[in-house]
């Protein structure tokens, strides 16, 4: 159990300083707001705007979901739980923990064959075109682009929407171990803020 929670503190600690640098992300998306409002205002609309506006709001959503569930600022419905022992919760979300990661698994898998997609593998074996690509196997064909008139490369986006479901899932699993850990009645500081 000690390995156990040490991985949990080591996940933790990875997505508290990825929360604490993605939650400034916000900065970034106003700034592409506003130059869109002042260039469509003053200048020639800018063609990028809007959709650099999206890729930074999936980033900042994506990047920032682990650290939400680390604080415990997700959304929950308080009826019941809020009047049960803190043992009694960690046994419940040990519980629903296992349905977050059955969820996250597809998600990922999803998000895995759409990458691929957007790489140029039009297979139905994304994971193996990844091994592919990492053992030389493989190669990027014709990649997916935007339709718009901007027409940027969509990968980018699809790898950070990976990383972030990657660190969902760690974190996941970081609150699955220390529920775990709770519900056997061992004393877990707690890390929400």
């Amino acid at each position: 159990m000690n390995a156990a929670l040490g991985f949990a503190r080591f996940v933790d600690r990875i997505n508290r300083w990825i929360g604490l640098v993605v939650m400034y992300g916000v900065f970034i998306l106003m700034g592409i707001l506003l130059w869109s409002t002042i260039s469509k205002t003053f200048f020639v609309p800018s063609l990028w705007t809007l959709e650099m506006a999206q890729f930074a709001m999936v980033a900042y959503y994506m990047l920032g979901g682990p650290y939400s569930i680390l604080v415990g600022s997700n959304v929950r419905m308080d009826l019941f739980y809020g009047t049960w022992s803190l043992r009694r919760k960690a046994t419940i979300d040990v519980i629903t923990v296992l349905f977050l990661l059955f969820y996250l698994g597809v998600l990922l898998y999803g998000a895995l064959g759409s990458t691929a997609y957007s790489l140029g593998y039009w297979g139905s074996a994304p994971v193996e075109f990844f091994i592919g690509l990492i053992t030389g196997e493989e190669s990027i064909g014709r990649m997916e682009r935007s339709s718009t008139a901007w027409r940027p490369y969509i990968w980018p986006v699809k790898t950070i929407m990976i990383v972030g479901l990657c660190l969902m899932l760690l974190q996941a699993l970081s609150e699955l171990i220390k529920d775990l850990a709770r519900a056997i009645g061992r004393d877990i500081p707690d890390a929400k803020l």
